[in-house]
């Protein structure tokens, strides 16, 4: 499984992780939601789960749970500041679509 952080996402990545010391990495997955099914949580992992698979890169690990696994193997995590706006940008080679409002995506069921 391969989950890539791009270099303004890993920097970010590093500033959460440095204000909190508990903290094991990030953690990335999907959870259902929204109009077309699917949208991404990143949190701080703050324990391994049974499952989990687990990536580093540059000294950061990505903690992605079972069921999320095929539905973002090869999603690139990038951050973005828009404004006053601040937010993780995904690009997923699974999503086949995405809402209108770019809150959820869905994948191709054939896949």
């Amino acid at each position: 499984m391969a989950i890539a952080l791009a270099p303004a996402a890993l920097e970010r990545a590093r500033r959460f992780l440095a204000a909190s010391p508990d903290a094991l990495g990030l953690r990335f997955g999907v959870t259902r939601t929204g109009c077309s099914g699917w949208g991404y949580v990143v949190d701080i992992a703050r324990e391994e789960q049974p499952g989990d698979a687990i990536s580093e890169q540059d000294g950061v690990r990505i903690y992605v749970d079972a069921q999320s696994q095929p539905i973002v193997d090869g999603t690139e995590i990038d951050f973005a500041q828009k404004g006053l706006n601040q937010e993780f940008v995904f690009r997923n080679p699974n999503a086949a679509a995405a809402c209108g409002c770019g809150e959820s995506f869905t994948t191709d069921p054939t896949k």
